[in-house]
Parts: structure tokens; sequence; C-alpha cells
């Protein structure tokens, strides 16, 4: 039977690149998404040029209903859920006496709860199968802390935290439960960097190059795999050896 996949902020970034690639492995893909329906319907395209189907849904991943209803959207389409990647992230950046309580609580909501809601509706479908990948995206900023961040750690730090609880929660059931923490990725959010501050990531990066979308794409193909099915609870740093 096919698998079936739900990537959350599928459109771009690391989820379109993680949508395509477990497509090449087979399986059909849900493309969660909340504003681009453009993106999201060209990363569907480029998932069926591998052979598979694929959807894409608006969803607001910081709405229970919205995340209730698309999962069950996807069951109803592929009759399965085997693997969740909660992807979907904000940014909301600024020094702690000058960060709105509204910026602080978009960030969490959109970043940690949309994983709790996420794995919440998903873990019911995977535990009845007995079987099931989840894997949250987390970031090196969740274990180092970042100055001008402390919104988007908290919600990072937080996903690490729920991933582990959640895999000794689910091991039980046949699940397994990861977090992939990326480090500098080439992607629309980290293109409004400046080349001052480009460069000063850079020098902390002993590969001395940037994450392109494809590289974190891989290692999370590798946790949804059979290959990874006695690995659970762990943090796989993805970082070019950025926070060793």
């Amino acid at each position: 039977m096919t698998k079936t996949a739900i990537v959350t902020g599928g459109s771009r970034g690391i989820g379109r690149a993680t949508a395509i690639e477990l497509s090449k492995m087979g399986m059909n893909v849900a493309v969660i998404y909340h504003g681009n329906q453009v993106k999201a319907d060209e990363t569907v395209a480029a998932c069926k040029e591998n052979g598979v189907d694929a959807i894409a849904i608006r969803c607001d991943v910081k709405k229970k209903e919205d995340v209730e209803a698309s999962v069950e959207n996807v069951r109803e389409t592929f009759g399965s859920v085997d693997v969740l990647v909660n992807n979907a992230g904000i940014t909301k950046d600024g020094l702690l006496l000058r960060m709105s309580e509204e910026d602080f609580d978009d960030v969490i909501d959109t970043n940690l709860k949309g994983c709790f809601l996420f794995s919440k509706a998903c873990s019911g479908i995977m535990m009845k199968q007995r079987s099931g990948k989840i894997i949250n995206i987390a970031s090196i900023v969740g274990i180092q802390g970042n100055a001008g961040q402390a919104n988007y750690a908290a919600s990072k730090a937080g996903i690490i935290g729920f991933t582990k609880s959640l895999a000794k929660e689910l091991g039980s059931r046949g699940i397994n439960v990861n977090a992939v923490a990326p480090g500098f990725v080439e992607t629309d959010m980290t293109d409004v960097l400046s080349d001052k501050v480009k460069e000063a990531l850079m020098s902390l990066i002993p590969l001395k190059r940037t994450a392109k979308p494809e590289d974190i794409a891989h290692a999370i193909a590798f946790l949804a795999s059979e290959n990874a099915d006695y690995i659970t609870g762990q943090v796989l740093t993805v970082d070019g050896g950025m926070c060793m």
C-alpha cells in the first residue's frame, strides 16, 4: 500500500524540498499551506512528476478546526497518514524589550502550537495503524539561543521537548517521533538578512557553506524511511557543524 505524508508549510523552502523528496520515495503527499496557493500548486505538480498523487490544502495551523479538517481530508483522500512533517514556521524577530506580546504569541502559536495540533490529529490515526513517523522541524536556535529571537528560540526549544515527550508516549504503538534542527539554510526566511550578517554566520560554519533546503529534506526523508525504524526521540542537527 502506498504511504501518505503530510508536510506543513509545504509550499516553499524546506517544506517544498521535503514534499518532493518524499514523493521520490513513492509517497503520496499532502502539501499544507497558508497563504500562497500558486507555490503550493507548483509543489504538488513537482510531486506528481514522480508518479505519486498529491494535493494542496489551505490551513491555518494555529486553528484546531482547520487542522482536524485538513487531516481528515488527507485520510479520506488517501486512506492513511503514515508520515507527518511539522515544518510550518514563522519569525518575528526583535529584542525582548521591543518585542510585542502579539509577536511572541504569533510565533509560539504557529511554530509550537501548530506542531501540537497536527501531531495530536495524526497520532490517533497512526495509533490505530500501529505505525507512523512524526518529524518535527526545530532549529539550532532552539538548542543554543539567539539574541533577537527569544520567541523563535522558545518555540523551537519547545518543539525539541515536545518531540522527546511524544516519542516516549507513542513508542509502544510503533510510532517514531524525531526532530531535525537545521542551521543556516538558504530560504525566503533568511534572504532578508544583510550580507554582513550572512558573512558573520558563515564564519561560524566549519563546512563554510550554507545549507540548501534539499540538505534538510534528505535528513527528513531518512527519518521518514524504514532505515530509521529504530530511531526515536532524537534531534538530528543539520548545520554544517555550526553548533557542535
